[in-house]
């Protein structure tokens, strides 16, 4: 009998059925600009733009909206990508050629990202590699059925598309070259590489094909015979035809660049109509690449990177443009990968640069030529991203507030070029704002309704203080200086770009945000201890921001800061645009990093906490309500802060032989038995067996003297019962590193029944807020807590400021009693109000054997039914997985793998949204989206006009070919999940597609893209079980 006694109770099948309709685990967007990029496309047809990267990532984007990403299973850099214009088709050169397209299975509208050959080079027998072969430019010609192929031993060889078979009666060895050559120009010398290949604009099959020597070639591949030789003789870089043909420019390594006549007549051409060092005379570097673009008013427009003076400008990253008089230096603060122009006809409309760290592109139309902003790739990282905030269903006046003030910041608005596809996505039922907040002060707002991360507008709070580089602090104005000017005249430089990632002082640093959509008011706080409330405001504004000290030591004895210094604030009233302004500063002393911040706009109140401890301030009436140091005696490593390089390693060696000392006594100690040991650990394997608890680890309580245990993880106000359980009122909850939490029962002028409203007599401004500790509960282990929530009645979370008095929520119930769910490093428990006695708890470390990193409560919603819903709990651990609990039960419901355990910047980087969304940083300058909810996903669905019929393949394998996705994989475009084996035949995915009538959005003259989902074994059934 005893043996069956502790048996778990199996499944419930109407709860995992409501668990399927609640939870599903998608990785759907990549946001921001792509890491590492390494190649850059364009097709003029489509209007759609391809960017590779050196992971082996392929990105296509169009209209905003408009994208697909995958990943090919080689990782090496992509170095260049062409597309077959049209067909959605690329051609991509890694160590290998691999053809790439847009197509395959095919299922409500999903199109995948597949690879349907690759082709490499023939090298010598028995080598390996064979650098003689290795490919360095390719040439996609007009007709779209040839690929010619440059290669570093210095032989053109020509693949025949769309099957990648090598046309051996075509090859052009460099040998062949070598004997049309005059006596004098050989010298022995070899002609190196192929740097470039062209085909005439005009004539069909005639090639120019530039040696890194310096000598161009007109191949005409009709007659397979040399039409032209141009006796170049510095090393060529790259090459372009005029218009017409009857032109073309070469740059070269010297900085320089020459126009050739191509004529009939003259089979050697020795010497160009023009050669130019545009920024000689003093040596140059290389001009990389140059584009010659001819207008309707017939000078034309000449664009080339590089070629900057070695000596005074050689660590430029230059991009030049040329038309008549008019000259423009654009200077970059990343590399130059690649440009291209778009343009119909003969005018250039658009200059679109792919740089090492963003997206530039250049309105060629607009005198002056200015940038244009980006709808999406724009660089999250132009400074780099501290911490980050999601605000869900913006209300619309603020949106639109927000959105004039980013206006009045960009200027002239302009239609975006890039404009291919179209996007059939719905319009987002709610506006959702992400927020990132950066070393250099400033803060970001982002539009995350949808697949684009568009920029909306930018805070800086660097204009508050007197910076180490404060543009007022310059003695000498270089504007002022005709000196100074005359120097800078040449080579006429602007600066383009926003990517900056120095900081003017690290500082600045934004560390926590925090926004009240409904009274606008936004706090931010700072790495040195600032604390900045702001309002939002249409009009420019000259005023005096009001300084306030707040000193978390107390005067505690025994306590020295060794850390940087406060940041100065202004003193003389500054300027500010529209937008969000400061109202109060808020300086906490020692000025160390601010690790939690708390804001209720309804009580005007904000809650600020260190490593030393926490303050509670009163920004209406500007008086500082509580200030609690949290430090230990032995902390004394919290007052070194994060910037400070007197960190003694004696002492950390000492601590950490400490420990281990520590630890050695301690299991010395467990390993004496007695009897009444034995007794007690029985009892204790007993009782946990009548739990019918699962194996537990052990695990070890934390010292009370670590190291920054003073410091403050999470700050939560709430209107709930601390003192009794018939009053409630105000509260403000602290959390530690050290496992404290502290309670404290707030009297607010005008809110709940304090002794302000009970006296009557003063008014409510001259009456000040007043904080008194009602509980300080500390846990067991001594654990981080990690997050305090304050559940109602009903065991729901209670609404936001606002909310409840505003009937923008339902209002929570204060008939029953409150608990408050506490959630550690280690652990879950949920407390009863306001005695504080433990209800239910999940050990998490003991169970699974992981900590928690971030919690978020959120609201999943059913896709079965309308109205129902669920509050659940997400916990991140530090190995990257999510586990959902109910509340207040803490039952866990499901567990997701969604971050890699080695990715510690991604852990530390994520934040979840209210609806069962999240982002995580997959590099410094890309989030990663995912959602946990099966109803609410913000994915790509888009359209493309194709000039190709979509084919239906099928893997060698019999697998399904890999999806479009941003995940990073080691196949091309696999969808997040694993990738599984069809077993059903064929014909039984391809017959939805083939019934499909002509003008449905599903037939192929209207391809259907979406860059999420997987064609799967369950799906087959389901849709076989449906006919």
């Amino acid at each position: 009998m005893m043996k069956f006694r502790f048996r778990r109770q199996g499944t419930d099948p109407q709860r995992e059925k409501i668990k399927q309709e609640l939870f599903a685990f998608n990785k759907t967007v990549e946001h921001g600009f792509p890491h590492q990029p390494s190649a850059l496309a364009f097709d003029p047809k489509l209007h759609l733009m391809a960017i590779g990267t050196k992971s082996g990532a392929i990105k296509v984007y169009g209209a905003p909206g408009v994208e697909f990403t995958g990943l090919h299973k080689d990782t090496t850099a992509v170095t260049q990508i062409h597309f077959l214009p049209g067909q959605v088709r690329h051609l991509l050169l890694q160590r290998i050629l691999n053809e790439i397209e847009v197509g395959g299975v095919k299922k409500e509208g999903v199109v995948c990202l597949q690879e349907v050959g690759n082709y490499s080079l023939p090298g010598r027998p028995g080598i390996e590699s064979c650098s003689a072969t290795r490919v360095t430019v390719l040439l996609l010609l007009k007709s779209c059925d040839l690929l010619c192929i440059g290669t570093e031993g210095g032989g053109v060889y020509f693949l025949e598309l769309p099957r990648l078979l090598l046309k051996d009666n075509h090859t052009l060895p460099q040998d062949q070259v070598v004997q049309s050559l005059p006596d004098d120009y050989r010298c022995g010398k070899s002609l190196g590489p192929v740097e470039a290949l062209q085909e005439h604009p005009q004539q069909a099959g005639k090639i120019l094909i530039g040696y890194s020597r310096g000598l161009v070639v007109l191949w005409d591949l009709s007659s397979r015979h040399i039409g032209q030789l141009f006796l170049g003789k510095q090393q060529l870089e790259s090459l372009v035809w005029e218009r017409s043909g009857n032109l073309f420019v070469s740059s070269h390594n010297d900085g320089g660049y020459a126009v050739w006549p191509v004529t009939n007549g003259n089979t050697c051409n020795q010497q160009p109509v023009s050669s130019t060092i545009p920024y000689g005379p003093f040596p140059c570097k290389a001009i990389s690449k140059i584009l010659w673009r001819t207008t309707q008013t017939g000078s034309p427009v000449l664009l080339y990177s590089g070629g900057m003076p070695r000596a005074s400008y050689g660590d430029r990253h230059c991009l030049t443009i040329q038309q008549d008089k008019d000259h423009i230096t654009l200077d970059f603060t990343s590399r130059v990968i690649d440009f291209f122009t778009i343009h119909k006809f003969d005018d250039p409309s658009a200059l679109v640069v792919l740089l090492e760290e963003e997206l530039v592109v250049i309105d060629l139309q607009t005198p002056g030529w200015p940038s244009l902003p980006t709808p999406y790739l724009a660089p999250l990282h132009s400074s780099a991203i501290t911490c980050s905030c999601h605000i869900s269903s913006v209300p619309p006046k603020l949106w639109e507030r927000l959105v004039n003030a980013g206006k009045a910041q960009q200027g002239r608005q302009q239609s975006w070029p890039i404009c291919g596809g179209k996007n059939l996505a719905p319009p987002p039922k709610q506006q959702e704002l992400l927020l990132t907040g950066h070393e250099d002060g400033t803060v970001r707002f982002w539009d995350a309704s949808g697949v684009a991360l568009t920029p909306l507008y930018k805070l800086s709070t660097a204009n508050v203080f007197h910076t180490d580089c404060d543009p007022s602090d310059d003695p000498q104005d270089p504007s002022d200086d005709p000196d100074l000017q005359q120097e800078e005249e040449w080579p006429p430089f602007r600066k383009v770009g926003c990517f900056d990632p120095y900081s003017d002082d690290p500082r600045l640093g934004i560390q926590k945000i925090t926004l009240c959509k409904y009274s606008n008011k936004l706090l931010v706080a700072g790495t040195a201890g600032q604390v900045i409330v702001l309002g939002l405001s249409d009009e420019r504004s000259d005023h005096l921001v009001d300084v306030s000290v707040v000193d978390l030591l107390q005067d505690r004895e025994g306590f020295t800061w060794k850390g940087h210094d406060r940041l100065e604030p202004r003193l003389k009233p500054a300027p500010f645009a529209p937008g969000f302004q400061p109202l109060v500063l808020v300086q906490c002393l020692p000025p160390a990093s601010v690790t939690a911040v708390a804001l209720h706009a309804e009580w005007n109140l904000i809650s600020f906490g260190t490593s030393h401890g926490f303050g509670l301030f009163d920004y209406h009436r500007r008086n500082a309500v509580l200030a609690r140091c949290t430090l230990h005696p032995n902390d004394s490593l919290a007052m070194e802060g994060p910037l400070s390089r007197v960190k003694s390693l004696k002492k950390s060696l000492r601590q950490s032989f400490r420990r281990i000392r520590k630890s050695r006594v301690s299991g010395k100690k467990r390993t004496i038995t007695t009897p009444t040991s034995k007794v007690q650990e029985a009892n204790a394997a007993l009782a946990e067996q009548e739990e019918v608890a699962p194996v537990q680890r052990r695990i070890e309580p934390r010292s009370a003297d670590d190291s920054l245990s003073g410091v403050v993880r999470c700050l939560c106000f709430a209107d709930t019962f601390l003192r009794d359980g018939t009053h409630h009122g105000p509260t403000l909850w602290a959390g530690t590193n050290s496992g404290s939490v502290y309670a404290y029962a707030l009297e607010v002028p005008g809110i709940g029944t304090g002794r302000a409203c009970e006296r009557g007599g003063p008014s409510e401004s001259s009456v000040c807020v007043e904080a008194v500790l009602g509980k300080e509960i500390q846990l067991m282990h001594r654990a981080p807590v990690v997050s305090i929530c304050v559940l109602d009645g009903r065991g729901k979370p209670l609404p936001d400021p606002y909310e409840a008095s505003q009937d923008l929520a339902i209002a929570p119930d204060m008939t029953n009693t409150h608990s408050v769910l506490i959630a550690s490093e280690e652990q879950l428990k949920v407390f009863s109000l306001p005695k504080v006695s433990a209800k239910t708890k999940f050990k998490l470390t003991a169970h699974e054997g992981c900590r928690v990193r971030k919690v978020a409560l959120v609201v999943f919603s059913s896709t079965a039914q309308e109205d129902y819903s669920e509050h659940t709990l997400v916990c991140l651990t530090n190995m990257g997985d999510m586990h959902l609990f109910n509340i207040p039960g803490l039952r866990p419901q499901v567990r997701y793998d969604c971050i890699r355990k080695e990715d510690i910047s991604g852990i530390a980087s994520c934040v979840f949204t209210k609806n069962g969304q999240g982002f995580y940083l997959i590099s410094p300058s890309e989030y990663e989206r995912f959602s946990l909810s099966a109803k609410v996903l913000t994915e790509p669905v888009c359209s493309v006009q194709l000039d190709r019929p979509l084919e239906l393949t099928q893997t060698s394998d019999g697998t399904t070919t890999p999806q479009a996705n941003g995940t990073h994989k080691n196949q091309l475009g696999q969808a997040e999940g694993t990738f599984r084996q069809t077993e059903e035949p064929p014909s039984a995915l391809s017959s939805p597609i083939v019934d499909t009538p002509l003008d449905s959005p599903l037939s192929c003259a209207d391809l259907t893209l979406d860059s999420t989902g997987e064609l799967t074994v369950e799906d087959v059934r389901d849709f076989l079980t449906n006919e």
